[in-house]
């Protein structure tokens, strides 16, 4: 398949400007939906993070963004908003075409809720003030909200718009500078995204951004002693590896980790729309979502009715090309990302899994695909259900109490989200208090905004993205005190 998407020179954009990485190395992006190569980047070395961090640096000291109020900044981020709702078309079949997804899943979700984000946190740096004290003291004594510094920004391969605009548009209200590497494999959005900044009136060196692989540019950035905070969104091995460095350098970070989210059908929910939730919980992004419903609990007096209804729908979801406006379901990211899902399922065979629907991948266009997966009958103890599959597969499991649910729910590592469909209000806020995860969604799913925070606990992170929660994460407070004898 050959496309006309231009792509961009996929250069290092540091301190302003465009430049190829100082050795000269470049690496491949790969088209998911046919496994062919659509362009080339540069492939950032430590010198050239060390360029990136220090045009941040001299930025920030240079008061040219930190410097403006608050107002100022929130002007030129919604214009950035404006920007990215002008060139809909071109940022939608670009993440289409870098990461496989949907093209119409591209345009409704990924750049709507980025350029939400922009002007989210745009709006937001109008309020960014401190407050006054009440002390017993004979002093005024007031406090500022003052930005770190530089921010390192780390992206993952699944949604690159959205999880990049999560950060650099707190980061950027506040009035920090900030390096962001995208992942490697889909770096394109993020290139794209540097010239609209850039259009917007962001100065030069506020916004740079570094290509290339965690090993060398991901190491090089996060150890650099001229980076104030890091926010870091990934798996959960690469995270404990982020914090352990942010905790040597003393660094503040936050971290949106792994997750591995049960979704509860209790008796007395609507089963139409409980089937709608649960298939977009699992398929949504081609299950490459950390806030997906991988696991289904399911009260038994409703669990083979439930069963019965998934092993007719969800082979009907539609599967194929992403830049097909129908195909809800597109390739995975790449061959390792096929390659891990094949295996868990290889696995729930072996551990006494019934594969209800299914449970091999899509041969077309030699592309990444993977059949939406339907896996009953295994136990609690499983490694797909307890682990992180990362894919289009659900695992279903049956309970007979309240209390039941709730301790299979929690019984994994991870907590970033939850989701519990149920027609009883008592109930649902019962639970939603009970259930470990940052984020529980009743009677429906993946109800996002910029103004509701999502995080993680145990394994899945620490901090929160959205809300002003996370504006509040990217500066830090001063307290002055003016005595008045």
């Amino acid at each position: 398949m050959t496309t006309t998407i231009d792509t961009g020179p996929g250069q290092l954009f540091i301190d302003g400007g465009w430049r190829e990485a100082t050795d000269g190395a470049r690496r491949e992006v790969l088209d998911p939906s046919t496994g062919q190569p659509v362009t080339t980047v540069a492939e950032a070395s430590a010198d050239d993070v060390d360029a990136a961090v220090r045009a941040a640096r001299e930025a920030f000291d240079a008061g040219e963004w930190s410097g403006l109020s608050g107002r100022e900044r929130g002007r030129v981020l919604h214009r950035v908003a404006e920007l990215i709702r002008e060139n809909a078309d071109e940022l939608a079949a670009l993440e289409s075409l870098d990461v496989g997804k949907p093209i119409t899943l591209c345009r409704a979700v990924d750049v709507a809720n980025a350029a939400g984000d922009y002007e989210y946190y745009a709006s937001l740096a109008f309020t960014l003030d401190g407050a006054t004290r009440d002390t017993p003291l004979n002093a005024l004594a007031y406090t500022r909200r003052e930005p770190l510094g530089v921010v390192a920004a780390i992206t993952p391969f699944n949604f690159p718009l959205i999880l990049a605009g999560s950060k650099l548009g707190p980061a950027l209200a506040a009035g920090n500078t900030v390096v962001h590497k995208p992942a490697d494999e889909t770096p394109l959005s993020a290139l794209y995204m540097a010239r609209l900044l850039t259009e917007a009136g962001v100065p030069a060196g506020v916004v740079n951004v570094v290509t290339g692989g965690g090993p060398v540019a991901g190491e090089a950035l996060l150890a650099h002693p001229g980076v104030d905070k890091i926010a870091f969104t990934g798996s959960t091995a690469v995270g404990r590896h982020v914090a352990g460095t942010a905790g040597q350098a003393l660094k503040p970070v936050t971290m949106e980790l792994g997750g591995n989210a049960a979704h509860i059908v209790f008796e007395d929910a609507d089963l139409e729309k409980a089937v709608g939730a649960v298939i977009k919980g699992f398929v949504f992004n081609t299950g490459q979502f950390c806030m997906g419903g991988p696991r289904l609990l399911v009260a038994r007096p409703v669990y083979g009715t439930l069963l019965g209804i998934l092993a007719q729908a969800v082979p009907g979801v539609p599967v194929g090309d992403p830049r097909d406006p129908d195909t809800v379901v597109g390739p995975m990211a790449g061959e390792r990302h096929l390659r891990k899902v094949e295996e868990y399922v290889d696995l729930a065979r072996k551990e006494g899994g019934r594969i209800v629907c299914g449970g091999e991948r899509l041969d077309l266009d030699g592309g990444f695909y993977y059949r939406p997966t339907v896996i009953a009958d295994l136990p609690d103890d499983s490694r797909v259900i307890q682990e992180e599959i990362f894919g289009p597969v659900l695992t279903v499991q049956p309970f007979d109490s309240e209390g039941e649910a709730v301790a299979l729910a929690n019984s994994t590592p991870y907590g970033l989200a939850s989701g519990v469909q149920t027609g009883n209000l008592a109930r649902a806020h019962r639970i939603a208090a009970r259930l470990q995860a940052g984020i529980v969604w009743i009677n429906d799913w993946a109800l996002l905004d910029p103004a509701v925070p999502f995080g993680g606990v145990k394994n899945s992170g620490f901090g929160r993205e959205y809300g002003p929660e996370a504006l509040a994460a990217y500066t830090k407070v001063k307290s002055v005190v003016v005595s008045l004898d």
